[in-house]
């Protein structure tokens, strides 16, 4: 009930804040039938890439483009409850979340953005005294909740036999840790780039999620689209898979130029964001058809036993309510035009 009333304040807020967002390029007052809402994370990724160069707008002249900027997979979440987002940039662990009760959000998996390499790390502060998971007991680690991190660093804690009371976990966005560990309020954090690189500055990497995923604990950046979308404007969700398979494509073909656009959007000079990208593990676009990722309709792909994993382990931790069936996730995922529709 505590859960049920929270949720519904939070939804509140949402709806008199979403307007005040950080919409780019298309935004405006007013309904629009032909009208795409999407939400954006500010990380290294092709997404990031088709809004730079705006393939959508160019692939979809008809359409109002709202891009909007979110911090975490958590306020995602909560907008696309709240009705204000059609397709967004979102971790697998939130995605997990979002499709267990008690959200149970009517969206659909359609993309696979990266899967997390070194672009996500839990990094301890230089003068911490710490050198493994181990010496964090008694610690501070700040960390985006219901993110990619958050679970990741649970799964490290899991790996290190670290258990969660025997250390404090703050929930923090991106910003707001780098804010916090310039202070020194915390010993650690589990984030990623571009706040990643600042703490590693005068911080050591513990683990990064590429190990974590070799140990079966893989986590990775997702597309969703919201049910009534995809149902209302299904050659929309077409165009926008494939400007994001066009991204993939520029990324394995072209670093340079795919990490200008990048670097325009994160502000960051070329090198970095070309270093950025290389830590990431970003899939080809006929990949992402293949078993191991969403699949086919014929064949469904791995990616659904992966987010019902995800989502164990977080009914686990008591984080959730209960985990989805295998059958209800891979409803979620949607496939139908693969690999056709992810040709550049």
């Amino acid at each position: 009930m505590r859960l049920r009333f929270l949720l519904s304040f939070v939804l509140i807020a949402v709806l008199a804040a979403c307007g005040d967002g950080t919409a780019s390029r298309g935004g405006g007052d007013g309904a629009a039938a032909n009208r795409i809402r999407l939400a954006y994370q500010a990380f290294p990724s092709g997404d990031l890439i088709v809004k730079n160069k705006r393939w959508l707008e160019e692939a979809l002249p008809g359409y109002q483009i709202q891009w909007t900027k979110f911090d975490s997979g958590a306020s995602i979440n909560t907008a696309f409850v709240a009705g204000s987002v059609d397709i967004a940039a979102i971790g697998s662990s939130p995605v997990a979340r979002g499709l267990s009760a008690p959200l149970n959000i009517p969206y659909q998996v359609a993309f696979v953005l990266d899967v997390a390499g070194d672009n996500e790390a839990l990094v301890v502060r230089n003068d911490s005294g710490v050198s493994a998971i181990e010496g964090l007991r008694g610690k501070k680690v700040a960390t985006s909740f219901a993110s990619t991190s958050h679970y990741s660093l649970l799964a490290a804690l899991g790996q290190a036999g670290v258990r969660e009371s025997e250390l404090t976990i703050v929930d923090l966005e991106p910003q707001d840790i780098l804010a916090s560990w310039t202070r020194g309020d915390i010993d650690a954090a589990y984030t990623w780039l571009p706040t990643l690189k600042e703490l590693k500055k005068n911080g050591k990497v513990l683990i990064a999620s590429r190990e974590l995923a070799t140990a079966g604990k893989p986590t990775l950046d997702l597309g969703v689209v919201s049910t009534a979308f995809l149902k209302a404007h299904p050659e929309a969700v077409d165009a926008w898979r494939k400007a994001e398979a066009r991204a993939l494509q520029l990324i394995a073909d072209n670093r340079a130029e795919a990490a200008a656009a990048v670097a325009t959007e994160l502000n960051l000079t070329k090198e970095d964001a070309e270093d950025q990208l290389t830590q990431g593990v970003f899939l080809k676009p006929a990949d992402l058809a293949s078993p191991e990722w969403l699949g086919t309709p014929e064949r469904p792909g791995a990616l659904a036993e992966n987010l019902v994993n995800a989502a164990q382990f977080l009914k686990d931790l008591q984080k959730i309510e209960a985990v989805p069936d295998l059958t209800t996730v891979r409803n979620a995922i949607y496939n139908k035009g693969l690999p056709d529709v992810l040709t550049p």
